[in-house]
């Protein structure tokens, strides 16, 4: 029967990069079930960010960027031999559990996520994580715009008012009603990144009497991460 299984070769260009992106699947319902603060839960971010450590600390990537129920892993070295099926199973079958365990909730539904595997060129690196930061913008905009409007009229008013309106349209709009959307804090707009640091180490070498200086990697969950840019992945050894 081995040979009904006809996907499970399906593999990843050898030696290339790959971006997996994972999506919490019908999280509107699993936000209503849990009565999640809005527009912005920050215990529910607290809970995603340490699903992102989880899974740092189980497959090693060069970089994690999170934001709402997103999740995107970027590797350069490629687990299960580069197996597409297990990469879109293993790794949100992980990020549901980490998920359970850290929210430590009653769920009335199971939560889980989906994935979804993409080859990635150096060169492309930067444009995709800025491509997902200007949607986590979006989406903070849009949440905090229906958020704003449903406290003043109706569900389906609210939707009607909302749909088509621009982005700057919507941040004028909570700006006139005194809420200033460049005041809120900056993983609401950014999203939140993972990476690692260098940590300065200053010990005291016994057998030559000297004092040493020496570089420890270490997991940073970066709450203020700056606009993303070519610098900023240079500066975190994530590209050359």
């Amino acid at each position: 029967m081995k040979e009904y299984e006809i996907y499970s070769n399906l593999k990843v260009p050898v030696n290339s990069k790959i971006i997996i992106r994972l999506d919490g699947r019908s999280f509107h319902t699993l936000a209503n079930d849990l009565n999640l603060i809005k527009p912005y839960d920050e215990n529910f971010y607290k809970v995603i960010s340490e699903v992102c450590m989880d899974l740092f600390k189980e497959f090693s990537p060069l970089f994690i960027y999170t934001f709402s129920d997103e999740i995107s892993l970027l590797l350069d070295k490629v687990p299960f031999d580069g197996r597409i099926e297990k990469l879109n199973s293993v790794f949100p079958s992980f990020a549901s559990s980490s998920f359970v365990i850290h929210y430590n909730a009653e769920f009335k539904k199971p939560p889980a996520f989906d994935s979804r595997v993409i080859p990635i060129a150096d060169e492309d690196i930067v444009k995709y994580f800025k491509w997902r930061q200007d949607e986590s913008w979006r989406n903070c905009v849009n949440s905090h715009g229906i958020f704003h409007l449903k406290n003043k009229y109706s569900n389906a008013e609210a939707n009607d008012k909302i749909n088509g309106m621009k982005l700057n349209e919507i941040h004028e709009l909570l700006f006139q009603d005194g809420i200033n959307l460049n005041d809120i804090e900056t993983y609401k707009k950014r999203g939140i990144a993972i990476y690692r640091k260098q940590k300065k180490i200053t010990g005291f070498n016994k057998k030559e009497n000297i004092n040493q200086t020496s570089y420890r990697s270490y997991l940073y969950t970066d709450w203020n991460v700056e606009k993303f840019s070519e610098k900023f992945f240079k500066e975190i050894d994530v590209i050359k």
